[in-house]
């Protein structure tokens, strides 16, 4: 499989597609990163205050172009996950290949944001089915690692149900040192 940073992969089935996400993605992900419903589900660890609540479209604009510069400096892939039904974006996944002095070191860090009427059992299964296979090669990784919340008991099922497990490992912030829990891991 080729280099995720040269060209990136597209993933799709009947109902999702998953591609590089892109500027005309902007005010459908507003919906996304303004809903406050949803932003409690975002992983924002490790992000330097970034809590990813976006409330305006240039503050939302702004977002996609960094996601844009970090893909074109090999930080991490950011796709936008297009529901086919409707023809918007509802969400974006984030992957990269960590790499750290912790439990987590040569993982794939997967970031998982969806509008929150799509935080169901069977859409997040659905989707995460189609870009968990890939992963481990497209970056390298021993293993894939997500962050659920305790109360995202949809995404706990879902997650579960591909096979990660909660992990009682901490994550350690990169330039910090602060500490993060609730990480499930799919191993190889």
């Amino acid at each position: 499989m080729a280099n995720p940073y040269e060209k990136c992969p597209v993933f799709e089935n009947e109902n999702y597609l998953l591609r590089l996400i892109e500027p005309t993605d902007t005010e459908d992900l507003l919906l996304v990163y303004s809903d406050e419903k949803a932003v409690p589900f975002f992983n924002s660890d490790n992000c330097d205050g970034d809590d990813f609540h976006y409330t305006t479209l240039e503050r939302m604009q702004s977002a996609v172009e960094f996601w844009q510069q970090a893909y074109a400096e090999k930080w991490f892939v950011r796709w936008a996950i297009i529901d086919k039904k409707s023809n918007h974006a509802i969400g974006t996944i984030e992957l990269f290949n960590r790499q750290a002095d912790d439990y987590f070191n040569d993982c794939g860090l997967l970031r998982l944001d969806l509008r929150s009427d799509y935080e169901q059992i069977e859409i997040i299964h659905e989707i995460l089915s189609l870009i968990i296979p890939a992963t481990y090669e497209l970056f390298d990784c021993r293993m894939i690692a997500t962050k659920v919340p305790p109360f995202a008991t949809e995404r706990i099922s879902a997650v579960e149900k591909l096979g990660f497990v909660l992990s009682e490992e901490t994550l350690i912030g990169g330039n910090t040192g602060k500490e993060y829990n609730h990480y499930y891991v799919l191993q190889i």
